[in-house]
């Protein structure tokens, strides 16, 4: 049976407004989003794509806000209240002495076909993420997966309304939410036990949670999906990348540690000892930016995304929209994969991005005289079907450095009588093994931007520079205090201006040449504390 929405309930929202803002707004409530009332200013609206309204040229009164508070139910600890049975919300600002002198009062709609766009992510049973500026819909999205889990998929679904934003105010869920169960907070500091009580008290098969945004309520949400209940949530941040600025939620996405390798593994990675990992699995399977109230960005193993993020590669999610008069959607960009997204710090971009299958094409690969740490450098860097193996028996190429390689080499014999080819590399660095493993894959054009000439030992102090980087921008969002880097030349010093300006911090480089350096400081509030502003 097809769900119906119930209507919007304008009148009741309208009615609980001062008389003469009645009157006016009752002439246009197309599209309406919200009215203001802010003790002695005008009274406003705002609409959907339109600009705002002054509703009246009288200024609002202490008068006209009691009217509103009188009628409306009760304001929780974060200060929102709303109309029984509707899912309008009223939120209220206080001055010092905790009096009300501003009203928000915000339309609430049940609107279907807005998850059509992700039905798949969410009949796949996985835990979704969803993140947005306010405004976008992330609420209306709660609410409608909240129904059609619970009465298209006929799952146990409890809704977790902290503020009765989801499913109205009053102990009487609204129909939005189908048969979904819902759960009521009594303060929102709260929050986080609640979620627990649900799984523990009520065996639910999936959760919707509006707004985590505690390190507390992070931390139940992990716990939640390790016992293998799906969640649907919102937190704080507009992207993917937010949250792993954000040392209270970064666990949501599996978290950050500072990691230090062996050097056997260090040599293996081609990377230095300490880098940056992902500290476990993420509590969301699915993470779903919304970019505006029709475009989203989806990227469907946030795990996968977290690790290149944390690399310093750029990720392409995939990206769909969905059309306003059909409610149909469209997928105006397809998530890239990793081997073809990666680019890493030192400019390797992959070359092979054609392989259908890698299981099926992977290359072996005798290393006779070559860095075998180098050699599996470029084979992880550029994502190519290529393995290496410690014997000749086990291979079916060999690459062999020249200077071991000359003409009547017993490698050469060895290679005739297994019948595999020999490619021969002049030194041990990247370019070289990068030329002749194309060579071995017959990847003989030379993709645009492919081309790398770099020298190994610059190289190095750019990774070990960059990293340096990496680890004291997250001391300085640790402690909030200024830390400098070791002296570098000036084009490595851009490179590092660059990273911590991603971070959305600010650097200046000190002390003259050769000493020159980076100083990183800490976030503007901080700054200021400090005496730097």
């Amino acid at each position: 049976m097809e769900f119906i929405p119930p209507p919007d309930d304008l009148a009741s929202f309208v009615s609980i407004l001062p008389e003469q803002i009645q009157t006016i707004l009752e002439k246009d409530t197309t599209g309406l989003i919200e009215v203001v009332l802010d003790l002695g200013r005008r009274p406003e609206a705002r609409y959907h794509e339109r600009n705002t309204i002054s509703l009246s040229d009288e200024l609002v009164t202490e008068e006209d806000i009691n009217y509103v508070i009188s009628r409306i139910g009760q304001f929780s600890g974060d200060n929102r209240a709303g109309i029984e049975r509707t899912l309008h919300r009223i939120s209220c600002i206080r001055n010092r002495a905790g009096k009300i002198i501003g009203l928000t009062c915000r339309v609430g709609r049940a609107v279907t076909g807005t998850i059509n766009v992700i039905r798949d992510l969410v009949e796949a049973g996985k835990s979704i993420l969803f993140l947005g500026p306010p405004g976008v819909g992330k609420t209306t999205k709660l609410r409608e997966v909240a129904r059609v889990l619970a009465d298209e998929l006929n799952k146990r679904v409890i809704v977790i309304d902290t503020s009765n934003e989801i499913a109205g105010d009053g102990d009487v869920p609204h129909p939005a939410i189908g048969h979904a169960r819902r759960m009521q907070v009594s303060h929102p500091n709260q929050q986080h036990a609640v979620m627990i009580e649900a799984v523990e008290n009520h065996t639910p098969e999936a959760i919707i949670i509006d707004e985590i945004g505690t390190e507390e309520e992070a931390a139940a949400a992990r716990t939640i999906a390790e016992r293998g209940v799906t969640l649907i949530g919102t937190a704080h941040g507009n992207a993917l990348e937010n949250l792993l600025k954000n040392p209270t939620l970064v666990d949501l996405v599996g978290g950050i540690q500072t990691v230090t390798l062996g050097d056997e593994e260090a040599r293996r990675r081609g990377t230095q000892k300490t880098v940056l990992e992902r500290a476990s699995e993420p509590t969301f399977d699915i993470c779903v930016e919304i970019l505006d109230r029709w475009t989203l960005a989806v990227h469907r193993e946030v795990g996968e995304a977290v690790d290149q993020l944390l690399r310093g590669w750029k990720i392409h999610p995939e990206i769909r929209r969905r059309d306003e008069s059909t409610g149909e959607f469209s997928v105006l960009q397809k998530e890239v994969p990793v081997a073809t997204a990666a680019v890493s710090a030192n400019g390797l971009a992959p070359f092979a991005t054609d392989w259908a299958n890698q299981q099926e094409t992977f290359l072996k690969i005798y290393p006779y005289a070559v860095s075998k740490g180098q050699l599996e450098r470029v084979i992880k860097t550029l994502q190519l079907p290529v393995t290496v193996v410690k014997t000749i028996d086990d291979a079916d190429a060999i690459l062999a450095l020249r200077s071991y390689a000359r003409s009547g080499a017993k490698i050469f014999s060895l290679a005739e009588a297994r019948q595999i080819p020999v490619y021969v590399v002049k030194s041990n660095n990247v370019p070289q093994i990068q030329k002749s493993l194309r060579e071995a894959l017959h990847l003989d054009a030379e993709p645009a931007g492919s081309s790398v000439e770099w020298e190994s030992d610059i190289s190095d102090e750019t990774e070990v520079a960059l990293e340096e980087a990496r680890q004291a921008i997250v001391k300085v969002m640790d402690r909030l205090e200024p830390l400098e880097l070791a002296p570098r030349r000036a084009y490595i010093r851009r490179l590092q201006h660059q990273l911590v300006e991603r971070f959305n911090l600010t650097s200046r480089s000190v002390g003259d040449e050769p000493a020159r350096r980076l100083h990183i400081l800490p976030p503007s509030s901080a700054q200021q504390n400090l005496g730097y502003i």
